[in-house]
């Protein structure tokens, strides 16, 4: 079993690839292999089987379709009969292999068939009698056509099984054994799979020969730097979760987002509270027919929808761009499933957001999902009200800077002008503020979401000695320390920042002793640092310049509330 090399420095031509796919890739932007394709590829061109493990998102695709097409280009002379045959388990991925095999192979003039349900036969019937190269197949469908004797695999030379887990899980086993069987002994045989649980060793051994072995693991992140996908964990009781939700995403505003849930009537209920707070929520579930699938699609694709709530089966194959955000509602019953879920976000070096809801009876499983992925799932503490006002009042502050660079306002300067003979400058945007902060449309939020004692506190980054979360609770809400301060810092856990890099700015900057400094508190997004009364502006002023794990940050004083 190979781990990817350190060597980043392998380009596609150093792979052996023909100059046709080499002016594909480079026509698409691709600048070098990801570490899959690295791995992949020379076996696959060599007609090697090959098992490999991968997540989502890492680039499979091409690791398997270009070697596909590189055989296939050495073919004499192509007959009508399908060379290749990928089997995926939705139609969406059947759709997006079949696009990104066209592509490469778009100089080669390369056939290639998406066959999948939903989609009238008589096209694919059509196309398939006028002979085809690569047919791209939910098992399914797949089993149709050859029950109809419409789809001859006969002189078949390579099968792709693509998200092998996926397919297992969706109950296609037996599908899969079916096309198998009518496959040629003497196929190229590739398995993809991003978990490698027993079964999908099983069907390994039985159809796979002497394969290479390939592992890709999950990036590591470098100490200091935040993750890619930052997995974050909120204990709720179950009356509070959809409250709860929407106060978290609120706070994360997502670009896009889906929320999975366990149930139809789950989805269709979540969809419905979170419509009214204000989303533009889609529900995706079994219930729902293909043209209403593709219409919720379209929707979540062009951002008229920046919410899809949806049922797991449902989501399978799912592939959204803009996507930042995935919230699981419930913990997933199997860590599979939450790897596959947080594979959605943090493709192509794009950073995104993990979200899970758990019940305090399912803190068990969120610690088993972190004992078999190795991943940190960092405990946080719903937002507060405060801290809804106070993200709301960033929002609109952002959006006055934005204004305030980009609109023309001299015609606004008349009311300005004639206001301020009778109010202060500073009242006048005060009120500006208020009625833009208003007008935004930001709903009232009173309802306090009552926090859930658990074991694990180790993430909230508290100084001072060890304590239960009661204790910790409670220091949380206390005032600051006689003759004490407590300042404000704009980067918190996310940003990778611990408690030592804040006693280490300050003692650097503002010359404090370490012992001066009291209690610090570190929250995702922000920071909350003791300093003595008599230092503090000393302090903001030596810090206005300093930067924080490579980036500078906001310093001032605590407001009534920040919590």
């Amino acid at each position: 079993m190979t781990d990817a090399p350190d060597d980043d420095r392998t380009s596609f031509a150093d792979l052996g690839l023909r100059p046709e796919l080499l002016r594909a890739l480079s026509g698409l932007g691709y600048e070098e292999p990801t570490p899959i394709q690295r791995e992949a590829i020379g076996p696959l061109t060599e007609g090697r089987d090959l098992l490999g493990q991968a997540a989502t998102g890492t680039g499979k695709t091409a690791a398997f379709a270009l070697p596909v097409l590189e055989r296939l280009a050495q073919v004499e002379k192509r007959g009508d009969a399908p060379f290749a045959l990928v089997l995926v388990p939705t139609r969406e991925l059947a759709v997006q292999v079949s696009e990104a095999v066209h592509r490469y192979g778009r100089e080669l003039g390369a056939r290639v068939l998406p066959i999948y349900g939903g989609q009238p036969i008589g096209r694919q019937l059509r196309v398939l009698e006028r002979g085809v190269d690569v047919v791209v197949a939910t098992p399914g469908r797949a089993v149709d056509h050859l029950g109809r004797g419409t789809m001859n695999l006969e002189n078949l030379q390579i099968v792709v099984l693509d998200e092998a887990d996926e397919m297992l899980d969706m109950g296609f086993a037996e599908d899969l054994d079916t096309i198998l069987a009518e496959t040629p002994e003497k196929r190229q045989t590739v398995l993809f799979s991003a978990t490698m649980p027993p079964r999908i060793d099983k069907l390994a051994r039985q159809h796979l020969k002497d394969p290479a072995r390939i592992t890709i693991n999950q990036e590591r992140t470098e100490p200091g730097e935040a993750p890619r996908v930052r997995q974050v964990a909120y204990v709720v009781p179950r009356a509070h979760k959809p409250a709860a939700l929407g106060r978290v995403l609120d706070v994360e505003a997502p670009t896009a987002a889906i929320v999975f849930c366990r149930t139809r009537d789950e989805v269709d209920q979540l969809t419905e509270t979170l419509n009214g707070r204000g989303y533009r929520a889609e529900s995706l579930h079994g219930g729902i027919s293909q043209e209403q699938r593709d219409r919720v699609m379209a929707r979540l694709r062009n951002g008229t929808a920046d919410l899809l709530v949806a049922t797991d089966v449902a989501a399978r194959g799912l592939d959204v761009e803009q996507l930042t955000h995935v919230v699981n509602y419930n913990v997933p019953s199997a860590p599979e499933s939450y790897v596959h879920r947080i594979g959605r976000v943090g493709r192509a070096g794009r950073e995104g957001v993990a979200i899970t809801l758990a019940e305090p009876r399912e803190h068990g499983m969120l610690k088993t999902i972190e004992r078999v992925t190795k991943q940190r799932i960092t405990m946080e503490k719903v937002p507060t009200v405060a801290d809804l006002r106070a993200r709301r009042l960033e929002l609109t502050r952002a959006a006055l800077h934005e204004s305030l660079l980009e609109d023309e306002l001299e015609g606004f300067r008349v009311v300005v002008e004639s206001l301020s003979d009778e109010f202060d400058v500073m009242e006048v945007a005060l009120a500006a503020v208020k009625l833009a902060h208003e007008a935004s449309g930001a709903a009232a939020d009173e309802e306090e979401i009552p926090e859930v004692a658990h074991r694990s506190d180790r993430s909230r980054g508290g100084a001072g000695g060890p304590g239960g979360d009661g204790q910790r609770r409670e220091r949380r809400v206390r005032p600051p320390t006689a003759g004490m301060t407590r300042l404000f810092v704009g980067a918190g856990r996310s940003s990778g920042i611990r408690p030592q890099d804040i006693v280490g700015a300050i003692a650097g900057e503002a010359r404090l002793q370490g012992r001066d400094i009291g209690a610090i508190e570190i929250t995702d997004r922000f920071s909350l640092v003791e300093v003595p009364e008599s230092s503090a502006q000393h302090v903001i002023t030596a810090l206005r310049g300093a930067t924080m794990k490579g980036r500078k940050v906001t310093v001032r004083r605590e407001r009534d509330g920040q919590r």
